[in-house]
């Protein structure tokens, strides 16, 4: 099972149990039911096989998220120089 949508389309209690109990392959999700992850999330437990969690950012390429903090720095040192940056108006 592949999850790079929406948290609340898994059942991550179900998707626990699944994976523990061998009725499921494999999962990988890079989004959770809440984001930031709260304690307690089921898919956080240590116990769970063949489980892999990444951050919600799956759906980008290297060049995508590398751009994305390209334009972060561009940003900050604009903001830091008094200039103006992307503004929408």
């Amino acid at each position: 099972m592949v999850n790079t949508a929406r948290g609340g389309l898994i059942d991550e209690q179900a998707l626990a149990a699944a994976l523990r109990n061998g009725h499921l392959g494999g999962a990988a999700t890079d989004v959770l039911s809440v984001e930031p992850p709260t304690a307690g999330n089921p898919l956080l437990a240590h116990d769970i096989p063949r489980l892999i969690v990444t951050p919600h950012n799956a759906w980008g390429s290297r060049e995508a998220r590398q751009r994305i903090v390209g334009q972060l720095t561009e940003n900050a040192q604009a903001f830091f120089s008094g200039t103006a940056l992307r503004v929408v108006s």
